[in-house]
């Protein structure tokens, strides 16, 4: 190899070259080192591995949580409860019955009719076939079929942060589904792992929003960078906030933005001005779009979800106020219809009820 390709392939590695002798013969073996700036490569493997350890400890510490899950979801295991009651004296001979109520409550459950046909004709064809032989064994099939496509299809439940830092995360939503909140439950529980976590108060539109956000970032101990003047725009408030965080170290910078209809376009544009602002900023930015939606909209959160994902490409979702919907089951269909993972659900009011998602708790919490 000449000494070009070993100085470049040792620059990539951001390892020393190792000795190589001369081609001149002769001449003692020389060692050649190259020093790589600290400041070029601040974003080492090492802080991969601090924002994957982030992401576990955050989902672990969840599981260990499971009663706030169980509790949020009341409302749609009641509505659930009456399959129960249609399996305790399950036999063949009513098998017609029982799968028609069975579709109802998945149904008036926000399963929405795809997934749910799906889940039914799956449990008559194992019935028909003997593999079912019980109502509880229908019971389990049920959970194990919705337990499989949450996992088909959302995998990468937890936070997705890079390598580099600071890590950047976007919220995006519709005004009224909790966005602005549900930022500053995230913040407290990232701040509570330990990280430096710097907010910035990009929804220059609602006039309420920054002071709103101003709260949540004395609530939770965080700095944060707000708008200079009535008519900053969003996109420059948050070059602003990233490029603080990227010189005085933060590790995560969390970015609120305008809510906004999906209907509108002039505003939507706006959020593809801050995903490229912040990615002038640092390269990858941001690693997380997420969408907020509000949980007792039921199926309709479907084309909001659309419309966000077509613009700017969301990664991952936060439903909001589920512990006052009993329409739990569009946490299955939103998955489901879109492909897109569901990394929060926010299950009451305390700063604590922001919870990661979890597919077995979840299942366990809907069908008790």
């Amino acid at each position: 190899m000449s000494s070009s390709s070993s100085a470049h392939l040792s620059f990539l590695t951001g390892r020393l070259s190792p000795p190589f002798y001369s081609e001149r013969v002769g001449l003692p073996p020389q060692r050649v080192e190259f020093r790589i700036p600290k400041s070029r490569f601040r974003c080492s493997a090492g802080q991969s591995g601090f924002f994957t350890r982030l992401g576990r400890l955050i989902k672990e510490k969840a599981k260990s949580d499971v009663e706030k899950v169980f509790s949020g979801f009341s409302k749609t295991r009641e509505n659930l409860a009456v399959i129960d009651e249609l399996l305790l004296f399950w036999n063949l001979a009513e098998t017609d019955r029982v799968l028609d109520e069975l579709e109802e409550a998945l149904l008036v459950s926000d399963f929405g009719p795809k997934i749910t046909v799906r889940i039914v004709e799956r449990l008559r064809d194992d019935i028909m076939s003997g593999k079912l032989k019980s109502g509880t064994e229908i019971k389990d099939a049920l959970k194990a079929s919705v337990l499989e496509m949450l996992a088909k299809k959302n995998s990468k439940t937890e936070l997705q942060l890079g390598f580099r830092k600071p890590a950047v995360i976007m919220i995006v939503g519709v005004n009224g589904g909790g966005k602005t909140t549900s930022l500053g439950k995230l913040a407290h529980r990232l701040k509570n792992e330990g990280t430096k976590v710097l907010m910035a108060a990009g929804d220059t539109f609602r006039a309420a929003a920054s002071d709103q956000l101003e709260i949540w970032a004395e609530r939770t101990g965080c700095e944060i960078v707000v708008a200079e003047g009535e008519k900053a725009k969003a996109a420059t408030v948050l070059t602003k906030a990233v490029k603080r965080g990227k010189e005085e170290g933060y590790d995560i910078v969390l970015c609120d933005t305008s809510g906004r209809l999906h209907t509108n376009f002039s505003l939507m544009e706006e959020l593809i001005a801050c995903k490229k602002a912040v990615g002038k900023v640092v390269s990858g930015a941001p690693n997380e779009i997420l969408l907020v939606l509000d949980g007792n909209t039921g199926l309709n959160m479907l084309p909001q979800a659309r419309e966000f994902n077509e613009i700017v490409g969301i990664t991952g979702l936060i439903l909001t106020k589920l512990d006052g919907s009993a329409r739990g089951g569009c946490v299955v269909s939103v998955v489901e219809e879109l492909g897109i993972p569901v990394k929060f659900i926010g299950v009451g009011e305390a700063v604590e009820d922001l919870q990661p998602f979890d597919a077995e708790a979840f299942v366990n919490a809907i069908f008790s």
